[in-house]
């Protein structure tokens, strides 16, 4: 089977690429490298005008003729691959503005897809119409909307999220939905506002490379490590505000027990290097399920402070933790903590068991088996 993964944000279509490579298919990624993370992409494109005198001055076009000139040189680009992306059994589009333009040249490239290639898919791993729906008409669900609704989180800072209200962006929608085999999640934080939905083929969880991430046992000689990755653009929608004040109160408890090792923005690369020697790793508070991060991490065997609610735990059948759910609350954070640094015992057994989830439930080739699965049934 030939595939095309369309865009790039999280490791996600890179891991799948190597899971359906092992099983022998021929599979190519477009899209960006997500700019500080860099990514590896096969037919790269740039996202242009977007910094210093070039981006003022796309603006007050933009202001002037509502002209994209980023969306326009996207296309350019999409052009130049325009054969490569060609002859293909199956697209996979990462979400539903996987190019990052404005929805008219969207729908261009997304029509030459369609044109030349067999069939289309819809990867729901992220912000599209149907999930942003949901969480503003379910207010209560774990999400970051209530950080945009109680005014945490200013307008322009949720723009990547508002712009799926706009009358474009939901014709664009309709357009891939109408054209589309179906719609795949990836995990619960999409599964659930998907469910019932006639298009919906189900969860298959993100596949991990587990050869690139060998499982490290945790000796604790000395002091408990605890690391803190932040990506400044996400700091907010993260929880990363909680993190940080549960670490202050942390540090003053067990100032002599602990290390905290804090990093912004650093490219993927070093990122997964960066936190070898921990043994604790907070990674987000307003998720059901993991990322990205935390899975790697937990493959490692990291503890991890990610999404782990009722609906994971149930799905999965599990009686033990894996990872430690993460909630908006200083308090619950600092008691999760101390009950770790406390019981150093419990860290290398929940390592052990978030390493022996990981094989099995996100192995990559299991993953691309099941990926295959759908590809073939729908």
């Amino acid at each position: 089977m030939k595939v095309l993964l369309v865009g790039e944000y999280s490791h996600l279509h890179n891991s799948l690429k190597d899971g359906l490579q092992a099983l022998g298919h021929e599979v190519f990624i477009i899209g960006r490298n997500d700019g500080f993370k860099n990514f590896p992409v096969d037919f790269p494109i740039e996202k242009k005008w977007d910094s210093g005198l070039l981006k003022k001055v796309k603006v007050i076009l933009y202001k002037l003729s509502s002209f994209d000139i980023s969306s326009f040189l996207t296309y350019r680009q999409f052009l130049k691959f325009k054969k490569q992306c060609s002859g293909f059994d199956v697209v996979q589009l990462i979400n539903e503005n996987s190019f990052e333009c404005q929805p008219y040249f969207e729908k261009k490239i997304i029509s030459h897809l369609l044109k030349n290639n067999q069939k289309l898919y819809l990867l729901s791993c992220g912000y599209d119409y149907l999930n942003v729906k949901y969480c503003f008409e379910n207010p209560s669900f774990k999400s970051v909307f209530p950080l945009y609704l109680n005014h945490k989180i200013d307008k322009k800072s949720f723009g990547n999220v508002l712009k799926f209200q706009e009358k474009a962006f939901y014709k664009l929608h309709q357009f891939i939905y109408k054209n589309s085999r179906g719609i795949i999640a990836s995990d619960f934080d999409y599964h659930l506002p998907l469910l019932g939905n006639e298009k919906y083929l189900g969860l298959i969880p993100n596949p991990i490379n587990i050869e690139k991430f060998p499982f490290q046992p945790l000796n604790i000689e000395d002091k408990i490590i605890i690391f803190h990755g932040i990506n400044n653009d996400n700091y907010l929608k993260k929880g990363n505000d909680y993190f940080e004040k549960a670490l202050e109160a942390i540090k003053q408890k067990y100032a002599s027990k602990i290390e905290i090792i804090t990093v912004r923005s650093v490219p993927y690369s070093e990122y997964i290097n960066l936190y070898n020697r921990c043994h604790i790793l907070l990674d987000m508070v307003y998720a059901y399920d993991q990322g990205y991060n935390a899975l790697e991490a937990m493959a490692k065997g990291k503890v991890v402070f990610t999404g782990a609610e009722t609906e994971f735990t149930e799905y999965y059948n599990l009686s033990e933790k894996v990872c430690i759910n993460a909630i908006s609350k200083v308090d619950y954070l600092v008691n999760e903590l101390s009950f770790l640094i406390e019981n150093p015992d419990e860290i290398t057994a929940i390592g052990k068991r978030a390493r022996a989830f990981i094989e099995e439930h996100h192995h990559y080739t299991k993953i691309a088996e099941k990926y295959i699965q759908k590809w073939n049934e729908n």
